[in-house]
């Protein structure tokens, strides 16, 4: 096996250590609640701190790893990420569960972005299709398998294995680290810590995940408003600052890179969005047409084989024709699916429903894989640390910003008199899929020849 498909390998087992993780807890909450006697609000925070402790640490993993190595870092942060995972399982309150969560995420957080970044720096801009389809399907299995095994594990053995499971595979990563993982060609720097950008920045990362949570929860939306903005201030503020000095701790002019700006959007505006659609599409055909839990879970087998379908061939012509056609088509087919369930009127819509999940699935994933394999064309491999940090930051946080932004629109037209509660689930269906035409307009910008030209100049 040639080194960078080692490198590639570890990459992609600790990516699927890292979805698993933040997928697999849900299924544990009731077990989780009756043991620790919590109320729900509280176990919404085993996510939220696992998810805010990798989103934090991903400004530090730029430095970090000049400071020490890539390989030195990917090892420390399997280590904490380990030890994490073991005092997650051995909780006995909800408070000690939710500091070990944020230790695993802490750990998790530097993996992805090392990680991508030693992957990536590995292959040149015509082979990144491909790879990027590996990324996407290791997306695409760890969602669809993990409330299967935790569901087996939560009825069978206890909870505490849900976050157990994990560890096998953090062990393996962490053997293959040490064996195949060479040491920098070039020698550790002693750059200073930019802890200026470092606290306003984890800062405004922490209030905007913060309050976009709260946003999502209908008791807290007020307070969840004024510490989303204030972040985003905050957040102005550390860019401004960022922007002049000459070792920030993020290089945010990456940013201005047509193709990873246009990447970036495209992740808030169709992965995010649908996030926030299938949350409260479980609750509409559960709570409003009363089908049964296994039915509408069932929804995600012809999403994933949609999905699959989406990323094969996103590898296998996106050298040809480039990502603007490709950005355009799944943005329009996902906005027709999510649309589409808007028609959904009664619980014997099955064939409506699995055909419009077809369309999410294809159309979505179809813009997912396009967004990773453009994401880093025109990145040089000096500024590919950065440049990961900055995408798996905004990964990250379009998860809570679909979610929030869904919940809003749902719970205010919830809050008109003059609109049924599940013609309001339908209209929010409507509204988010209209919204697709936003990122068909940004991809019209894209110089897509151009885009062809590099690909091809680089074989």
């Amino acid at each position: 096996m040639s080194y960078r498909l080692r490198v590639a390998s570890i990459y992609l087992l600790v990516f699927f250590v890292d979805l698993v993780n933040m997928f697999i807890a849900n299924i544990a909450y009731p077990d989780i609640g009756q043991q620790l006697n919590v109320q729900v609000s509280q176990l919404t925070w085993v996510s939220n701190s696992y998810i805010l402790g990798l989103t934090l640490v991903i400004p530090l993993s730029s430095w970090l790893v000049k400071k020490i190595g890539s390989k030195s870092l990917f090892i420390l942060s399997l280590i904490v990420f380990i030890i994490g995972t073991c005092g997650v399982a051995g909780a006995m309150t909800i408070k000690q569960l939710i500091v070990c969560r944020l230790l695993q995420g802490l750990g998790g957080g530097l993996l992805i972005p090392v990680g991508q970044t030693l992957t990536y720096s590995l292959y040149r801009s015509h082979e990144r299709a491909r790879l990027s389809s590996a990324i996407m399907m290791v997306a695409l299995l760890a969602p669809a398998i993990s409330p299967a095994i935790g569901g087996i594990l939560v009825d069978n053995i206890s909870w505490r294995w849900v976050f157990l499971v994990s560890l096998p595979l953090a062990f393996t990563a962490l053997i293959l680290a040490i064996c195949w993982l060479k040491n920098d060609d070039h020698n550790t720097t002693d750059t200073a810590l930019d802890f200026a950008g470092l606290f306003s920045g984890c800062a405004a990362l922490l209030l905007i995940l913060w309050g976009l949570t709260c946003v999502a929860e209908p008791g807290s939306r007020s307070s969840g408003m004024l510490l989303f903005l204030t972040g985003m201030i905050l957040m102005g503020l550390y860019i401004r600052a960022s922007l002049h000095k000459t070792e920030p701790l993020l290089n945010l002019r990456l940013i201005q890179e047509p193709m990873l700006k246009i990447a970036m959007l495209i992740y808030q505006l169709i992965p995010g969005i649908f996030t926030g659609v299938s949350l409260i599409a479980m609750l509409y055909l559960q709570d409003y047409l009363a089908m049964q839990a296994t039915l509408v879970g069932a929804m995600m087998l012809p999403w994933a084989l949609a999905s699959f379908v989406a990323i094969t061939l996103c590898g296998k012509v996106f050298n040809r024709v480039g990502p603007r056609p490709l950005f355009i088509i799944g943005c329009l087919v996902q906005g027709s699916g999510i649309a589409g369930l808007s028609l959904i009127d009664s619980a014997g819509d099955i064939v409506l429903m699995v055909f419009a999940y077809i369309l999410m699935g294809f159309g979505g994933s179809l813009c997912s894989s396009t967004a990773q394999s453009s994401a880093f064309i025109q990145i040089d491999n000096s500024n590919l640390a950065d440049a990961s940090a900055l995408w798996n930051i905004n990964r990250q946080l379009s998860f809570c910003f679909g979610v929030a932004l869904i919940n809003l629109l749902l719970h205010t037209l919830l809050n008109i008199s003059s609109i049924q509660p599940a013609h309001a689930y339908q209209l929010s269906f409507i509204l988010a899929g209209i919204s697709s035409i936003i990122p068909v307009l940004l991809c019209l910008r894209i110089d897509n020849r151009r885009v062809i030209l590099m690909l091809n100049q680089d074989k």
